[in-house]
């Protein structure tokens, strides 16, 4: 046990060290603030190697514990072959929103309770927030880095024992600190990509993990005539313009899949991607105790969207938002969240 220069029990934290500046100025703050620190990198999948030397090197630096803890079979059951069939199913996934939810925070949590740890820390641009007795998801004060979308299938008694220190921080502002204390993190750039897809290449992913050959099928405008073949239906998403690999004479997108007959629809009429109405399922509600109501929220269709008004109506784990303004893309697979004001009330994925 550690006591602080007060003779008080320091308050024991794990905190999910990636090896990116974020967390390891996360790691930092908490240590200043008082507490027991120790690094924890999850190893999920092959490409994490220099990211755990990384992580290991900030920690040696900042006088703290480093563990690493394996957990490559449960993220390959949980998120990469979730992601595969939700691809095969002609939808649009988002693998880090199942990631950090069934994955990262819930196997942080498990490791917390071996060793005595109070609570669980993350480098998120976000906060946890006790309102009414309630633990409830903030945004972070530097809305451009706003990762709260991210976080929405966290559960109450998950966040309980959550620590986020950079929601008060600007991205500038953490850079800055890493430089100061010299880490070896401070000038690594941001993750764009899926972890386990570093090249971006979801479909040569997908084939390579499998081992299969998606078919070609055909391209179709909206009346059913054939204007093509596309290479295989897991290569393309709603809203999609580049890279089809067809010319019409104009601009077209996808606006919508067939999965049964193996079809990518096109338009070069964009209006058909926008609608007011969008239906979720696997719903998650953070704070509210009913699972049947009809409330004003804010809500986003993607990570890096604007949320707009709109009218959220709950029943049970399925939802529906009609919203204030035509939205763009909706696409099934890719997750919905809602806000009031700046606390984010929960999320589901879209029909």
């Amino acid at each position: 046990m550690l006591y602080n220069k007060n003779g008080d029990l320091m308050k024991k934290v794990i905190i999910g060290m990636s090896g990116g500046v974020d967390s390891s100025v996360a790691a930092y703050l908490l240590k200043k603030d008082g507490y027991e620190v120790i690094g924890v990198t999850l190893l999920l999948c092959d490409s994490g190697k220099e990211d755990t030397l990384v992580a290991k090197n900030v920690c040696d630096k900042l006088g703290i514990r480093h563990i690493v803890a394996e957990r490559k079979e449960l993220f390959k059951t949980a998120v990469i072959m979730d992601f595969i069939r939700a691809y095969e199913n002609g939808e649009t996934p988002n693998p880090c929103v199942i990631c950090n939810a069934e994955v990262k925070i819930e196997e942080m949590l498990k490791i917390a309770n071996e060793l005595g740890a109070d609570y669980v820390a993350t480098g998120h641009y976000s906060s946890i927030v006790v309102k009414d007795g309630k633990h409830l998801i903030k945004r972070p004060a530097d809305l451009s880095k706003d990762q709260t979308y991210m976080l929405y299938r966290l559960t109450e008694k998950q966040l309980s024992r959550v620590l986020m220190p950079l929601s008060d921080y600007t991205k500038e502002q953490v850079r800055e600190i890493a430089k100061e204390l010299d880490l070896s993190s401070a000038d690594r750039p941001d993750s764009q990509d899926i972890c386990f897809i570093p090249d971006g290449n979801y479909k040569g992913f997908i084939e390579n993990f499998t081992g299969k050959k998606y078919p070609e099928g055909d391209f179709v405008l909206t009346d059913g005539k054939v204007v093509g073949k596309h290479k295989g239906i897991i290569g393309y998403t709603v809203g999609q313009r580049k890279g089809l690999g067809i010319a019409l004479g104009k601009p077209a997108f996808v606006v919508s899949k067939n999965k049964d007959k193996n079809e990518v629809v096109l338009s070069d009429n964009e209006e058909l991607l926008f609608t007011t109405t969008v239906n979720l399922h696997s719903v998650n509600i953070i704070g509210i105790n009913s699972d049947d109501l009809i409330i004003p929220v804010t809500a986003k269709l993607r990570y890096r969207h604007k949320d707009s008004p709109a009218i959220l109506t709950l029943k049970g784990n399925t939802a529906t938002l009609e919203f204030k303004e035509p939205q763009r893309a909706a696409a099934s697979g890719q997750s919905a969240v809602f806000y009031q004001d700046d606390i984010l009330i929960g999320g589901g994925i879209i029909k």
